[in-house]
């Protein structure tokens, strides 16, 4: 995972399970939809991304942390949710057409398409009751409580229908400018080092209008600005006034900003290697979270198969 994550997901997390019952969910099973000529890759997958989330502040004593595919009452509620939705509903969800677009029709297989039926079960399989969102994926939350409510209205009250907890989820941008993505090879990873930090920072799209020190800049269209706000916010202010002056140029202004990025992925970097030398630790939490999220999905799905009148 990246600083991307972090920013906009993982301090979220953490801040949840203070004072909430969570469950966060390893989806493999959703890798599945573009990856599938891949899928020996998932599992190495999986233990990298529990391991950053670890590392980032997650705690297994205060939260559940389990693998989709370890929790097969999921498949199993998704097909029976998959019988009463209707194929309009899917096709109409905005990112179905966009992604074909984008990856290739390769990608357009039923599981593709059933994607948002198999999301739904993610949560309401935990009888999840909140669910953090940001502001752009609402309208798969949306279709989720739809496909809650068609359930209940066709057998009766059994499925929690999930609110939005919303979160500011900011655009991360990454070394080149765009959206922080992994694809886009723009990212600069939690488990980076150092060097490998200062390296992409000094490779960072800037003010294409600042190209001396002294030209004034516009820090607000800058990616390095908005790292510096999020990881040196005691300066930002500052930092913004010279860069506007002319009195801060580009070169120092990412040295500085690559200091302190590393300096606040340090304690990270550090528990991600001791996590990396103990993966039996890794395994252990995850076999504890997998049996902890199939016993409440094992009463969901009795409860529903009894709406239902499949219990034989």
């Amino acid at each position: 995972m990246h600083v991307g994550h972090l920013l906009g997901a993982l301090r979220n997390f953490v801040r949840l399970s203070e004072n909430n019952d969570c469950f966060y969910e390893v989806a493999d099973l959703h890798a599945l939809t573009t990856k599938f000529a891949h899928s020996r890759e998932i599992a190495g997958d999986v233990r990298e991304m529990v391991i950053d989330w670890l590392a980032a502040g997650i705690d297994p004593q205060r939260c559940t942390l389990f693998v989709q595919s370890q929790v097969p009452e999921i498949s199993e509620l998704a097909t029976l949710l998959s019988m009463i939705t209707p194929v309009s509903w899917l096709e109409r969800v905005p990112t179905y057409k966009d992604q074909i677009n984008a990856l290739g029709m390769e990608i357009a297989t039923h599981g593709f398409l059933g994607y948002p039926i198999l999301q739904t079960v993610d949560i309401v399989a935990l009888r999840g009751e909140g669910v953090p969102v940001g502001q752009d994926q609402l309208p798969h939350l949306e279709l989720s409580r739809e496909i809650a409510r068609r359930f209940n209205h066709l057998y009766g009250q059994v499925l929690v229908e999930p609110e939005a907890l919303l979160s500011q989820t900011p655009y991360v941008p990454g070394t080149d400018g765009r959206k922080m993505s992994k694809s886009y090879d723009n990212a600069i990873l939690l488990s980076d080092s150092d060097e490998t930090t200062d390296a992409k920072v000094k490779m960072m799209y800037t003010d294409p209008l600042k190209i001396k020190r002294t030209d004034p800049g516009r820090p607000e269209q800058c990616p390095v600005f908005f790292l510096q706000s999020a990881f040196n916010a005691d300066n930002a202010d500052s930092i913004a006034h010279r860069c506007r002056s002319g009195q801060l140029g580009c070169v120092a202004d990412k040295a500085d900003m690559a200091a302190h990025l590393n300096a606040a992925l340090a304690p990270i970097r550090q528990r991600r290697r001791a996590l990396e030398s103990h993966s039996a630790d890794v395994d252990d939490i995850l076999n504890e979270g997998n049996k902890r999220a199939r016993g409440v999905a094992k009463e969901v799905l009795a409860e529903v198969k009894a709406a239902m009148g499949l219990l034989y």
